[in-house]
């Protein structure tokens, strides 16, 4: 498959490769462009603003979740037509998630997706010896294709001079752009739901300023040229993740979605709607009662926590789903959903906002940043989404902590600490764990099948 594509990688967190894609994003747009982005590893706050950029929901892809042939799949999936894939990286381009080896760093993306990489440099503070540094990048893994350099905190016409000839006669790589320091062209490092309203109302400004120094002071073009001269995408395994053909619709599944719940994957919507799951939008914020005829609820990410009063303030809507999970209609409550599906939330006040209550205990705004990493887990007991046993690789990124009997336990987490972690009984399934469903081929499926099996439809 010839898929135009880019990584933007980085020499370290911080560098500016956000906001070197958010501008690329934002220019090639402008020019009519369609443009798919993609963000390297568990992160919610850079794919927010990838999304404004481009217009298009941003998707994440792991290296440590997700195996490569699925990974290919997911990213050819979500290229149709006359895309172009542009992925942020994550950290440093050759950080992975442990100090040995390249597992879930942004090289082995680039690898795997055979895709030119783009080296953002942050040289506010060296000259000549960006030349260095890009060399190191350059000859680290003579396999990841690095094209070009952008420069990042220029500070001066002398300065950039320097920094280019360190890096096109030390390293023999092109320049192919830089940004000058300036701190109008920073984006908050925090998620934009977690902004005040007038931070978020001046970001629309800050995009569109950074795209316009993106277009003055970078090749756009020749990046574009670079990304559609890219190897074809290698070819991968048929019918991974998703079935070899779609099943037909067994079983009408709601999702919860709205301001508090907007944190999904939108692979894993798309592999439940593969596997025969009906999908209906439902909103706690906004609704007063499920849609008719479902057969299953799925409350997924987002951050019931900023709109606690909103969601515990709709009673009826609450009423309706208590009373249908009552009666055995299966739900699976996923991060933020978890949240939900418990007694309430406690603000870091003391205020306590009533919600669901299908899992027992509350839960607690205890901290100022949120818990964000990987975990390793295996399925305590049989629930919606696992049998008992099943290993399974998740990522955490929540600001609330429940912590739920440990009799119901869902998950024995292993990595990274041991802790008993969810809650699993009969029909209701409530984890703080988020998963991608195209890491484990089963979940999907199992979870389309429990919700089918309520009305007889499992196959």
């Amino acid at each position: 498959m010839q898929l135009p594509r880019l990584v933007v990688a980085g020499n370290g967190s911080g560098a500016g490769k956000t906001t070197v894609a958010v501008g690329l994003m934002a220019a090639l747009r402008a020019r009519g462009l369609r443009v798919q982005p993609f963000k390297c590893g568990p992160d919610y706050i850079d794919p927010a603003y990838l999304r404004l950029a481009a217009g298009e929901n941003c998707r994440s892809i792991d290296t440590w979740l997700v195996n490569r042939p699925t990974i290919i799949d997911l990213v050819a999936k979500a290229c149709h037509g006359e895309s172009l894939a542009l992925i942020e990286g994550i950290m440093g381009l050759y950080d992975g998630r442990s100090s040995l080896g390249a597992e879930g760093s942004t090289a082995e993306l680039a690898k795997w997706l055979r895709a030119p990489v783009l080296l953002v440099l942050d040289v506010g503070r060296t000259a000549q010896s960006a030349g260095a540094i890009a060399l190191g990048f350059r000859d680290f893994d003579p396999e990841v294709e690095i094209i070009g350099v952008v420069l990042n905190n220029i500070t001066s016409p002398a300065h950039l001079a320097r920094a280019t000839e360190g890096v096109e006669v030390g390293a023999g790589l092109p320049v192919l752009g830089h940004l000058s320091y300036n701190p109008g062209l920073t984006l908050p490092e925090q998620h934009p739901s977690f902004l005040p309203s007038a931070a978020c109302e001046s970001l629309a400004d800050t995009m569109e300023r950074i795209r316009r120094e993106v277009q003055a002071t970078i090749d756009v073009q020749a990046l574009l040229q670079a990304m559609r001269e890219a190897w074809p995408l290698p070819d991968s395994t048929v019918g991974g993740a998703f079935p070899p053909s779609p099943r037909p619709p067994r079983a009408r599944v709601a999702v919860l979605r709205d301001e508090a719940f907007d944190l999904y994957q939108d692979d894993n919507l798309e592999l439940l709607a593969a596997w025969g799951g009906e999908l209906v939008t439902a909103s706690p914020l906004h609704d007063t009662q499920l849609p008719a005829g479902l057969d299953g609820v799925y409350a997924g990410p987002g951050l019931p926590e900023l709109h606690a009063a909103e969601l515990a303030a709709n009673q009826p809507f609450l009423s309706s789903l208590r009373e249908q999970v009552k009666a055995g209609l299966p739900i699976y409550g996923e991060c933020g959903g978890a949240v939900y599906l418990s007694q309430g939330v406690i603000d870091q006040d003391g205020e306590r906002y009533p919600f669901l209550g299908v899992a027992p205990r509350w839960a607690e705004m205890r901290r100022s940043s949120p818990r964000l990493g990987y975990a390793v887990a295996t399925a305590a007991r049989d629930s919606l989404l696992a049998r008992r046993g099943r290993h399974l690789r998740a990522y955490e990124f929540h600001w609330a902590l429940t912590t739920f009997p440990v009799e119901d336990a869902a998950y024995l987490v292993s990595d990274p600490e041991e802790q008993l972690e969810g809650y699993a009984r009969g029909n209701v399934l409530a984890s703080q764990l988020r998963l991608h469903f195209a890491s484990d081929h089963t979940l999907a499926r199992r979870f389309v099948d429990q919700c089918a099996s309520r009305r007889g439809h499992e196959d």
